[in-house]
């Protein structure tokens, strides 16, 4: 039999502490057919081949042979459960180790995220910032030139910047336009906010 190092785990002292009360038994297993014996042999002085085998069934049970299959069955299981502690230790290490890392890429990726944004904004920033500028360069052209632009321009993208002018300039350019181009731009611009609520 292995003895375990105390204080390694509760279910090892459990096994321990089951094969000393095992063995405990055992020994009083043995005084007791002893006393048995003895008391036979006294009560009935005539029968001592029943009292020696009395004795010898008792002392068969109780011997070192008769314990060793238990004690290395318990072992067995002792073992079996030290196993799977172990393996269960293994996998909390493992399940720890993924978590962390789980961790550390979410926050990686928050990361990311708000630079991403931050980027993307600055470049909305930028974009409406250059559409801003190229409107106030159409606005302060005469019209006439202006109208010569616009007209050549697809008419959503003509419409945006018409959008954006003062309503003086903005009427100055589309007064320059062929009829054609001038209703098509002013239908984008009326149909804009049509699907916009209401209240």
């Amino acid at each position: 039999m292995r003895w375990r190092v105390p204080g390694k785990s509760r279910g090892r002292t459990r096994g321990v502490l089951a094969v000393i009360g095992g063995l405990m038994v055992a020994s009083a297993l043995v005084r007791l057919g002893a006393g048995t014996a003895e008391a036979l042999e006294e009560m009935a002085p005539g029968t001592e081949t029943t009292t020696a085998a009395s004795s010898q069934m008792v002392g068969d049970c109780v011997n070192d042979e008769g314990l060793t299959p238990v004690l290395e069955a318990l072992q067995t299981r002792e073992d079996r459960l030290a196993q799977r502690e172990a393996d269960l230790r293994t996998r909390l290490q493992a399940l720890s180790v993924a978590e962390t890392e789980i961790d550390r890429k979410m926050a990686a990726l928050q990361t990311a995220e708000e630079r991403l944004r931050a980027t993307l904004t600055m470049a909305q920033t930028a974009a409406d910032d250059d559409v801003a500028q190229l409107t106030q360069v159409y606005a302060a052209m005469k019209p006439k030139q202006a109208a010569a632009l616009f007209e050549e321009m697809d008419p959503d993208f003509a419409a945006g910047f018409l959008g954006r002018m003062r309503p003086d300039a903005a009427s100055a350019i589309l007064a320059g336009l062929t009829p054609q181009k001038a209703y098509t731009i002013s239908v984008i611009l009326a149909g804009r906010n049509a699907d916009a609520p209401r209240e």
